[in-house]
């Protein structure tokens, strides 16, 4: 067996005593807590790429079907005006402007179905079988519409978030207890005074659980919709040229690029999320 891949298993062992002693520490200062909540996932992720280095290097496997974490990297270092390019084309134009547009008319029109029984039966049915429908079927539709530039992929990203935010703001507003609305109208509340003070705030869980699906989603859309027209820019046309190439580092370094776009944005929304939801009980003790 190659000293490489034994070295990333005594790595991998080691790595794991020290976590399996660290969730057991206990301590009363909330920021030795807060530390090691970080310091166990990070080394747990650290442990993973060493062993995909070591797998890799150790068996010797082709680099066209797994190219080593090192390979990588290098690659990223390399090509960072590229990426950056891609990057703003695909995350700073399509999957940030649908995710704003996609949401927030998810959000209004959840409220005028809110206020109307009407709109209620009827657009309901229809979100989902318009949820329901692939990807794959709307993008093309989606780039003859609004054209190979990120206008098409915003589009795709719309349709992809308008739905889970119109499900999950409507449940949400249904959320408040009965016996809260009856005090509100004890108060003599109107409608529109016991959505702002009662049920939006009870409706935040949802509303904050619906933009974070989204924010995973709306980097798929924008990505798998490149692949069907755009300009010689953005991430998922560098995928999907690059893998013709066989440059399969190349293709690793965009999604690396992705998968780390993604995981923040995620992480800035859970942050905005502990702020405004902290009175919750899913927020008590993190």
């Amino acid at each position: 067996m190659n000293w490489i891949f034994i070295s990333a298993i005594i790595f991998w062992l080691c790595a794991w005593a020290l976590n399996q002693w660290l969730v057991k520490q206990t301590s009363n200062n909330m920021f030795v807590n807060k530390g090691i909540n970080i310091f166990v996932p990070l080394l747990f992720g650290v442990t993973l790429l060493v062993l995909w280095e070591g797998a890799t290097q150790g068996f010797n496997v082709p680099t066209v079907l797994l190219p080593p974490p090192s390979m990588i990297w290098v690659r990223i270092t390399s090509s960072l005006p590229i990426l950056w390019v891609d990057f703003k084309q695909t995350f700073l134009h399509a999957v940030l402007i649908g995710y704003v547009f996609g949401c927030g008319s998810g959000f209004i029109v959840a409220i005028l179905i809110d206020r109307s029984p009407f709109l209620q039966r009827g657009l309901l049915p229809l979100g989902n079988f318009v949820a329901a429908l692939p990807i794959i079927g709307v993008a093309p539709i989606m780039v003859m519409w609004f054209g190979f530039d990120w206008h098409s992929k915003a589009a795709v990203v719309i349709i992809m978030t308008f739905f889970p935010m119109l499900v999950n703001t409507i449940q949400g507003l249904g959320a408040a207890q009965s016996m809260e609305l009856d005090m509100m109208r004890t108060y003599a509340s109107g409608w529109r005074k016991t959505l702002i003070k009662l049920r939006l705030p009870s409706a935040m869980p949802f509303i904050f659980n619906a933009l974070k699906i989204n924010s995973t989603l709306a980097m798929i859309g924008a990505i798998v919709a490149e692949f069907f027209g755009t300009p010689t820019v953005g991430m998922g046309f560098r995928i999907s040229t690059e893998i013709g190439r066989m440059n399969v580092d190349m293709v690793w370094a965009e999604i690396a690029v992705a998968a780390l776009a993604g995981s923040t944005f995620y992480g800035i929304i859970a942050l905005i999320e502990r702020g405004v939801t902290f009175w919750h009980p899913s927020m008590r003790g993190k």
